[in-house]
């Protein structure tokens, strides 16, 4: 809330202090050109004034006529005209008693001067006749404009201000919670979030590309601590329950064969036991340790141009080898005619050792059946589908296969460890991509590698 008060202030502040400035140039350009234009119908009347009083002459009724026709009189106006004036001595006048003096020694040495006094402004003149006679030419009026209807228009002012200010105070907190509104959605659901919970997820708003930066950024960081804590949490819990099984089998082993005197088969045949729990012990161990190894720390593998159509022939020698019997087929149909296309960067060992994990497990759920591999460039990423016909997953344990050490229960006549399919994962995300898995019982299993295309210039 804090943040959206800041907000509130800083948009008050600015519509406000923009309003005031708009408003009171309005009011003071309004102001002066009401000054000014009463002052010059204050000029043109002293001057009609002069010519009708002090011509006798025909062009004078002219004027006569011309002022009462066009001229409207002005409320309470008054004029004073003091003929053949000497003006060194003029100022000192007792007629000219109830008329400023600074305004009285402008007019003698400017020829014009003007003031106020409240609503009543003051014009004088000296005018000068035909004979070259001096006159002094004194006319006032009340300002009508200025009394009312720049009073109206301050009213008006005000009153627009008041209406401003609350229409700008319900904007400001609308605008402002249209910008804060994602942010406290953001700290909301950050809040909720713990190491018990790390699967959840920010939303990822559509049009605002900075919260949508934020949200995916935030949501990048939830992905690797995800991926640490489960590493961490998965090393030690299945540590402590898979390699507890053969060292109690090797202890069980050496004390059976220890507590009593043998023939020497039976120590040969106890130390095969030891050797072969000795070895599925040194397994579990290295895979282990190679899963906690791939716990998204990209700072320990070095990042590469990495083409993935070479990487799949060589996963298909790999698992030939490994795997004699097994029958794969590759699909190259779909791959683009820019070979750049085809390159990711990243570590070569590390996606070598994932997707041959993945193959490895279709060739062997699959007993002996073909393996269908295929790559193919849509929309920025490179897909690699590994589909096989074998055994499939069970619906309601498909949930559980990223779990290390996990198996499904249609897997007892197959030899594995579950770290495969876990191991797989954890590279792909960190090369941010993404692996997906469907299967149907009896009828197969599919996996979708999904990496980012790498920006290389084409």
């Amino acid at each position: 809330m804090k943040l959206q008060n800041k907000i509130i202030y800083i948009l008050l502040t600015a519509f406000i202090g923009y309003t005031l400035l708009f408003s009171g140039f309005i009011y003071y350009s309004i102001s002066i050109f009401a000054f000014t234009d009463f002052y010059k119908r204050l000029e043109i009347r002293a001057i009609a004034t002069a010519k009708i009083e002090l011509e006798k002459q025909k062009d004078s009724n002219v004027v006569q006529q011309l002022r009462q026709d066009y001229l409207e009189p002005l409320t309470n106006e008054q004029h004073l005209i003091l003929e053949d004036i000497n003006e060194e001595t003029v100022v000192n006048d007792p007629r000219l008693d109830k008329y400023n003096k600074s305004f009285l020694n402008e007019v003698v040495t400017e020829g014009i001067g003007t003031y106020s006094q409240q609503n009543v402004f003051i014009y004088g003149t000296i005018y000068t006749t035909p004979d070259q006679k001096n006159h002094l030419v004194i006319l006032s009026a009340e300002n009508y404009f200025i009394a009312n209807h720049l009073a109206y228009l301050r009213n008006l002012i005000f009153t627009s201000l008041a209406i401003a200010f609350l229409l700008i105070v319900v904007f400001s907190i609308m605008f402002s919670r249209k910008i804060i509104e994602p942010i406290q959605n953001i700290i909301k659901k950050t809040k909720k979030i713990g190491s018990e919970n790390l699967h959840m997820r920010l939303e990822v708003p559509e049009n605002n590309d900075s919260v949508r930066e934020l949200a995916q950024t935030f949501n990048d960081m939830l992905n690797r601590l995800e991926t640490s804590f489960e590493t961490q949490k998965n090393f030690i819990s299945n540590a402590s329950h898979e390699l507890n099984t053969p060292l109690t089998s090797i202890i069980g082993e050496a004390d059976v064969s220890l507590s009593k005197l043998r023939k020497p088969e039976d120590y040969i045949e106890s130390l095969n036991a030891i050797l072969d729990e000795a070895e599925k012990l040194q397994k579990k161990t290295q895979a282990l340790l190679l899963l906690a190894q791939t716990g998204f720390d990209g700072k320990r593998q070095k990042f590469g141009k990495v083409r993935m159509d070479q990487l799949i022939l060589d996963v298909k020698e790999t698992v030939e080898k490994i795997q004699t019997k097994n029958k794969i087929s590759l699909d190259f149909s779909l791959l683009p005619e820019n070979p750049l296309l085809l390159k990711v960067l990243g570590n070569e060992q590390l996606l070598h050792l994932a997707v041959s994990n993945i193959v490895l497990n279709a060739c062997k759920y699959s007993d002996g059946q073909t393996v269908n591999i295929a790559l193919a460039v849509m929309d920025g990423s490179i897909i690699i589908i590994v589909k096989d016909n074998g055994i499939g997953i069970p619906s309601d344990e498909i949930d559980y296969i990223y779990d290390p050490y996990f198996r499904a229960s249609n897997t007892k006549n197959h030899e594995g460890h579950g770290i495969g399919l876990p191991l797989a994962r954890n590279i792909i995300r960190i090369h941010d991509g993404e692996l997906r898995v469907s299967s149907t019982l009896n009828k197969g299993t599919t996996v979708e590698i999904h990496l980012p295309k790498g920006d290389f210039v084409l």
